[in-house]
């Protein structure tokens, strides 16, 4: 009860402090809950819509994707004898024959697309009795005969549509204009896909090119009759006659959860990877504090020793004190972690993907993880302060002599921090010199993880060089002023270390990500100036080019030529009889002309001629071939050709690596008309002196297209740097939660050491120092002090990032650039971030009253 009682008295006298590192407890905690309670949600939002929509039992085409495009644009489908074969089993109460594509794009009748921008997809389909089980028309009429569709109304409500207002649907087989019959609503919430329903002859019709087929069955079992039992007999119905995937409600479920997860666990990882960076940071932030609180309560340690105290009651108390702190902070960080995922879901419903309160998920194992981490690394966090608390004698204390051992302690832990910054740095030598990026990222990922903790370990020593060094730049123009400021960054190098070391963690990764993308954009823009010949390149957004604008772009005036470029699915078997199913890519000759393939063997060009193909030169050489062998292809959908390799190009590129060519010839000759998939992308030539003309007339051409974007090389080069832009912005904004947390551990030190300070603050006033003066020299030390942060962190995380760049070399992207203007900027930036750090340190120092400041023990 006594080292209780002791532990609250001093955690309430410190309450200020303690509370600077509650909130970086705090933020971290809400940022692990937070991402915990969003995904949960999301993925609770996608159960229920799974599970109400699923059937007791489906059947589908085995062939078929899970997203329904087997890259030829048109949903693989089976003939209504399937439906009369399963209608006649025993068991089955009713079925339903369903048709859905996602290979669509609808838009209004100004041409506006109605898809979500979140890339939730637009998904066309026939009306059935299934769909009541997640919709209800709640406006109009279901769709009867090709003049009518039916919308969602969330869709409705985004785009502001109504009934009678004109839609046209685009699809493979062609275009379908109808007007709104009718408006859906979901009963359940929808993650923000654009749904349109035809009746269903048209829907068969529009969206697979062919009456009497669907792409899936819904079953519905008799009373009594369960969904294995009715999956044995439906799969004993269909043996025979045709191949066919037949699930259960739940295993259709569990596979749609399957494929939403893998996209859910990307997002959950991705965040939970910045705040593990938040809690390293926070770390030095809470050992800072009980550090500084441990040495101004020497004396007071002293005495408790003196009267009978041991060396395991200090401890205690002090790590009864981060108890408390880990606990407080930990639990206000749990709900403000379910205020951040409320937010968030707030963020994607305006985005377009519709996130619901009402399925908000706070799983019990949430709060409870969050508390429990919060508290550990709390308590972790200040275990070496409680440590050197323990070990303070009487004697010592009492003439406040400081803790023990701290100079021996000071030259392990420089000795340890250059061991590790030395192999840290033969890492990052090692991984610039792999032969592969698979082998490389590993011992990257090694050599990061070193040198930054080498970097923290020595951050004492570089403390008294480095500070010295910025203070004669920076400082000397400040007079006595800056003089003091700079001695009192070098007066303790350990606090100074630690304080700059958390916001060099998060400068670290910024600079590293920020030279990464620097060089990817750059590269790619290297490899198109050198490999890409064609004036303008046009593509979706994930999705193939419909027939209609390929005609659009073939007919336009002022191009040379059109190339079509189509990605084939297909098994190769080298000579050495191993398989490959990485397909190969059909093009137009001209595509010789349009991308500049450098090639180590044969020709390119004679690649298109009757029978032939070419191979990358990791294939090559992999497995043995060379110009002149015959290469086993086996088209899906289609005959097996032998054909003959013709070239080898040079896998030394970032631009179709690998890819292996095939003329449109020798594709139509393998495979059926009705099977041959759709473009992927064209590229285009404009005449002699008539781009600008060409690229005026081509926009026009697809202006009833907006799905399809036309790019010359101009916009292709801005449209890359915009989409890295955007990304490292997401990955700043995420960091900057690390970053806020260090900006509290520069608040918290400044206000520590004004306290400790005290005595020697009043006799600097009382012997003529100004108030204003007093908050210069405060203000400079923060800035001293978030400078030498920076300054390791851009240092540090430039040298990631050119290791990283070597490794993306081995890729194709050979370009190391460094964003100089990003880097000034981060630095001159941490210069700003010392001054708000040191504002309220500053303020109550200068409001001190000078004799009792002197009178301070």
């Amino acid at each position: 009860m006594t080292v209780l009682r002791t532990s609250l008295r001093n955690f309430f006298a410190h309450k200020g402090r303690m509370a600077l590192s509650a909130v970086a407890v705090l933020l971290s905690v809400a940022f692990v809950c937070g991402t915990l309670v969003f995904t949960d949600t999301m993925n609770t939002t996608f159960d229920k819509l799974f599970a109400v929509t699923a059937a007791d039992v489906t059947v589908s085409p085995k062939a078929a994707k899970a997203d329904g495009t087997p890259g030829r644009g048109i949903p693989d489908s089976m003939p209504a004898s399937a439906l009369t074969r399963v209608r006649a089993t025993t068991g089955v109460k009713s079925v339903q024959g369903g048709v859905s594509s996602v290979s669509v794009t609808v838009v209004d009748r100004d041409n506006r697309a109605m898809g979500s921008s979140t890339g939730a997809p637009t998904i066309a389909g026939n009306w059935t009795g299934n769909e009541l089980k997640s919709m209800e028309i709640t406006s109009g009429h279901a769709p009867h005969g090709p003049a009518e569709v039916m919308v969602d109304a969330d869709t409705a409500h985004k785009h502001h549509l109504a009934l009678g207002d004109e839609l046209r649907t685009i699809a493979q087989t062609g275009d379908l204009t109808a007007r709104i019959s009718g408006i859906a609503t979901f009963k359940v919430t929808n993650p923000g896909a654009a749904i349109v329903w035809f009746d269903t002859p048209t829907a068969q019709r529009e969206l697979l090119g062919n009456t009497g087929r669907f792409t899936q069955l819904d079953v519905t079992a008799a009373a009594g009759v369960s969904d294995a039992r009715l999956k044995r007999d439906v799969t004993r119905a269909l043996t025979g006659s045709g191949s066919y995937k037949i699930q259960t409600a739940k295993e259709n479920a569990d596979e749609n959860r399957k494929s939403v997860g893998q996209f859910m666990n990307v997002i959950r990882y991705a965040m939970l990877g910045f705040a593990g960076v938040a809690f390293l940071v926070g770390i030095f932030l809470i050992i800072n504090t009980f550090s500084m609180l441990v040495a101004q309560r020497t004396r007071e340690i002293g005495l408790m020793r003196a009267i009978g105290s041991s060396r395991r009651q200090v401890n205690r108390s002090v790590l009864v004190e981060a108890l408390l702190l880990g606990v407080i902070g930990s639990a206000l960080g749990v709900g403000a972690g379910v205020g951040i995922a409320v937010g968030l879901m707030k963020l994607m419903s305006s985005l377009g993907m519709e996130l619901s309160t009402r399925d908000l998920t706070v799983k019990a194992t949430t709060p409870v993880a969050g508390v429990l981490l919060g508290v550990v690394v709390t308590v972790l966090a200040a275990y070496l302060p409680a440590r050197r608390a323990g070990k303070v004698s009487p004697m010592a204390a009492l003439r406040d002599a400081g803790t023990p051992a701290d100079g021996r302690a000071g030259k392990v832990r420089a000795v340890i921090g250059l061991v590790l910054t030395g192999a840290g740095t033969a890492a990052l030598f090692a991984a610039a010199g792999a032969k592969k990026a698979s082998e490389g990222s590993a011992v990257l990922g090694l050599g990061v993880v070193l040198t930054l903790i080498g970097f923290v370990a020595v951050g004492p020593l570089l403390a008294g060089g480095v500070v010295r060094v910025i203070s004669a730049v920076l400082l000397r123009v400040f007079g006595p002023v800056g003089r003091m400021a700079e001695r009192n960054a070098l007066r303790n190098p350990r606090r100074t270390g630690a304080t700059g070391a958390a916001l060099m963690i998060g400068l670290a990764l910024v600079a590293c990500l920020s030279v990464v993308g620097s060089s990817m954009v750059a590269s790619a823009t290297d490899e198109l100036d050198r490999s890409v010949g064609a004036d303008f390149i046009v593509q979706g957004a994930q999705q193939p080019i419909v027939p209609q604008a390929v005609q659009a772009v073939q007919h336009t005036p002022g191009l040379a030529h059109v190339t079509r470029y189509k990605v084939v699915d297909a098994t190769l078997t080298s000579p050495d009889g191993k398989a490959d199913t990485s397909g190969v890519r059909a093009t137009d000759a001209t595509y010789v002309d349009d991308v500049r393939r450098t090639t180590t063997a044969g020709s390119l060009r004679a690649a298109y001629g009757d029978d032939a193909m070419s191979v990358g030169s990791d294939y090559a050489r992999k497995h043995g071939v060379h110009v002149g062998d015959t290469v086993s292809v086996a088209f899906a959908g289609g005959r097996t050709a032998k054909l003959r390799v013709a070239a080898v190009t040079s896998d030394d590129t970032s631009l179709d690596k690998g890819v292996r060519y095939i003329g449109m010839g020798t594709l139509q000759k393998y495979v059926p008309k009705d099977r041959i998939p759709p473009d992927m992308m064209v590229l285009a030539k404009a005449g002699n002196g008539r781009a600008k003309q060409a690229y005026t007339a081509l926009k026009a051409s697809l202006r009833k297209y907006p799905q399809y974007q036309v790019r010359d090389q101009t916009d292709y080069k801005k449209e890359l740097k915009d989409q890295v832009g955007q990304l490292l912005n997401m990955v700043y904004g995420l960091l900057a939660l690390a970053i806020v947390v260090a900006v509290l551990g520069v608040v918290n030190t400044l206000a520590l050491s004004v306290v400790e300070r005290t005595r020697e603050i009043g006799l600097l006033r009382a012997i003529g120092l100004s108030r204003r003066q007093l908050r210069r020299m405060i203000r400079l030390e923060s800035v001293v002090i978030a400078l030498f942060g920076a300054l390791l962190g851009l240092g540090l995380g430039m040298g990631w990032g050119a290791t990283a760049q070597r490794l993306l070399a081995l890729e194709g992207l050979k370009v190391l650039e460094i964003p100089w203007p990003t880097i000034i900027g981060v630095f001159i930036g941490s210069a700003f971030v010392g001054l708000f750090a040191a504002l309220i340190p500053a303020f109550r120092a200068g409001r001190m009253n000078v004799l009792a400041a002197i009178a301070t023990e």
